[in-house]
């Protein structure tokens, strides 16, 4: 095979960040949506899937190892196919008995492949493009990355549904049309039929729904949803998930708590303003039967979700229903709601699918083993050849473990390396505690400062919009800081990413009911941040430059994950005491400081600029 130092990062850019997203989101997302359909308690999953984030916390400690051994491109190619073995694994080990525990290893395998795969692509990122474009190219990195969470969340969870819709019962089908000219009422229904000859079905209580959204009162809500969720469990449909006692630690005694008195006597809500009415979203409960009676120690399980339609309709017990041989003739109930502050018609079809669960998602997680040895395969002969990917160790005649504390060292004692941290970790700031709360906010009722919109407009705006505004403000700005440079354009970049959180000020202080207004607000918002974000991105890179620079840059995403990680933990708190305008304008300045440390720091006046004998990006 010819060595091409260099190749259109066209052919190779987009299917490399794609290929960097696909395992994150199948290890974050997808694994979670899997085991609850197949019946892994709500405790277990969040408990074991959480430690699965670990690798990439920790992804700086062995960085140096990606640096010191063997090349990126070696890496990359590797990873993929130990991330392509790991899917393969999940895929044969969910029929087995004990498929958790063997899963899960096979998850541990796939996120310690994913987070060195993504140490190696970010370093040949590097290696592998001129500084301008690596500028230009930053925005298209981070679409495509963003195309394979999409396509994690969605398409593959579409596959898996496809599947087990044709390999079960016929499905059961439930259209809820909702609307303020509806009459109120209790909706109740009990599965009626008769024991069928031949092909068990689903028995419903009904398929068509129509309920008010004028509301019902809090006590009749509780009363409906308890009636639902006892008759499961007592009836065997469900299990009941574990109960756990609260604990107060010491930090809440000792230091949240008084903290949060003295910031609650001098900059807290009323407690008038936070009085909310004791209204609840409507609800129907619907019967589910069988026909006739599963075989001895035979499941069938019954999976209810939204299939289409708008998400402020949503179901809220007796998602997951197991029918057997024992209660196959008592009836389930499945508990749909209305989202409180859905004020207008509305529709969504529920559909219940009960078809070999294991084997859909066995198909699934095998399609996507095929796929990454397709991007192994490609990126084994599209990847360029960059002069400078080598091993460090061979290049220096050094131990691996001196490497190993070499590289450290050389971190911290980079120049300006004081500056340099304090914007990593302060750039974002505001953005950091905006970004826990920005849905709450447009969730919340107007009584307690929210916006009081359904779950389906909030849907909409930040999952459709408020994606297109992103993606453009990336993209954007990769172009323009390949056309001047990061130095020329880091100031600029920094008003953009924090100048408009005074949005959420503005959406506090007057509340718009007007949903062009919320969703013109948030668009100005993310596209900002997708702009702004640039600039962090190149001055991670460009810290990154020298010696180690793979390591070095994953050195920077650990401070970036930190810098986001901690001013999330308290945002919640903060704003629980003294109200969303409190909050909002607290967060405005905490952009202060991130504005300050540009100042401070040192950056080439050439990097990412595109000198005029060279070509174009990609060519």
């Amino acid at each position: 095979m010819e060595k091409t130092s260099h190749r259109s990062a066209w052919a190779w850019v987009p299917s490399l960040y794609f290929a960097q997203g696909i395992p994150y989101v199948v290890v974050m997302t997808v694994s979670v949506i899997m085991y609850k359909r197949l019946g892994i308690s709500n405790a277990d999953i969040a408990l074991y899937t959480s430690w699965l984030y670990l690798p990439w916390v920790i992804k700086p400690f062995w960085s140096p190892v990606v640096d010191l051994l063997k090349t990126k491109r070696w890496w990359i190619v590797v990873m993929q196919l130990l991330v392509g073995a790991g899917l393969a694994g999940v895929a044969f080990t969910i029929p087995v008995p004990g498929f958790f525990q063997a899963t899960l290893a096979f998850f541990w395998l796939l996120a310690f492949s994913s987070a060195t795969h993504d140490i190696a692509a970010d370093g040949f990122y590097m290696l592998g493009l001129k500084e301008h474009e690596q500028a230009y190219f930053v925005g298209i990195r981070s679409t495509f990355y963003r195309f394979a969470m999409i396509t994690g969340q969605g398409l593959l969870i579409i596959l898996a549904g496809f599947i087990e819709t044709r390999t079960g019962l016929e499905p059961v089908s439930i259209t809820v049309t909702a609307g303020p000219d509806v009459p109120a009422g209790v909706h109740k229904y009990p599965a009626t039929g008769e024991q069928l000859e031949g092909r068990r079905s689903f028995i419903a209580g009904t398929e068509e729904i129509e309920l008010s959204t004028a509301g019902i009162d809090r006590e009749t809500a509780r009363e409906m949803l308890a009636f639902a969720e006892e008759q499961n469990i007592l009836n065997g449909f469900v299990e009941p998930e574990p109960e756990f006692e609260p604990s107060v630690s010491w930090f809440a005694r000792s230091v949240s708590g008084p903290l949060g008195v003295w910031l609650r006597e001098r900059f807290g809500v009323a407690d008038d303003i936070l009085s909310v009415e004791a209204m609840q979203g409507n609800i129907a409960l619907v019967g589910v039967s069988l026909s006739s009676p599963p075989g001895p120690g035979e499941e069938v399980v019954l999976n209810t979700g939204l299939q289409r339609g708008d998400g402020s309709i949503g179901i809220v017990s007796g998602e997951r229903l197991v029918f057997t041989s024992a209660n196959w003739d008592h009836t389930a109930w499945v508990a749909i709601q209305l989202d409180p502050a859905l004020d207008r018609t509305a529709e969504a079809h529920f559909e219940g699918l009960s078809g070999n669960i294991p084997f859909a998602w066995t198909v699934t997680f095998f399609f996507l083993a095929v796929l990454f040895v397709v991007f192994m395969v490609y990126h084994r002969f599209f990847l360029p050849f960059p002069a400078a990917d080598k091993p460090a160790v061979n290049e220096r005649g050094t131990s691996v473990l001196a490497g190993f504390i070499k590289t450290f060292s050389a971190f911290f004692r980079k120049a300006n390396i004081v500056p340099a941290l304090a914007f990593m970790l302060l750039y974002r700031l505001g953005e950091a505690q905006i970004v826990k709360l920005a849905s709450p906010f447009m969730l919340d009722p107007r009584e307690v400062g929210g916006l009081g919109l359904s779950t389906g407009d909030v849907g909409l705006i930040y999952g459709t919009i408020g994606i297109v505004a992103l993606t453009l403000g990336g993209i954007l700005g990769g172009i323009v800081a390949s056309r001047k440079g990061l130095k020329f354009w880091v100031f600029p970049m920094a008003i953009a990413m924090n100048v408009p959180n005074i949005v959420y000020v503005l959406l506090s202080v007057y509340t718009p009911q007007n949903m062009w207004v919320i969703s013109g607000g948030v668009a100005f918002e993310q596209f900002g941040y997708g702009f702004g974000f640039t600039a962090y991105m190149l001055f991670m890179i460009h810290f990154s430059e020298g010696s180690h620079k793979t390591a070095h840059y994953a050195f920077c995403t650990g401070f970036m994950a930190l810098g986001m990680m901690l001013p999330g933990m308290i945002s919640g708190w903060i704003q629980e005491i003294v109200g969303y305008i409190n909050f909002f304008i607290w967060v405005v300045i905490c952009t202060i400081p991130g504005f300050i440390m540009i100042f401070y720091l040192k950056i080439d006046p050439k990097f990412g600029v595109k000198k005029k004998e060279e070509e174009r990006p990609g060519d």
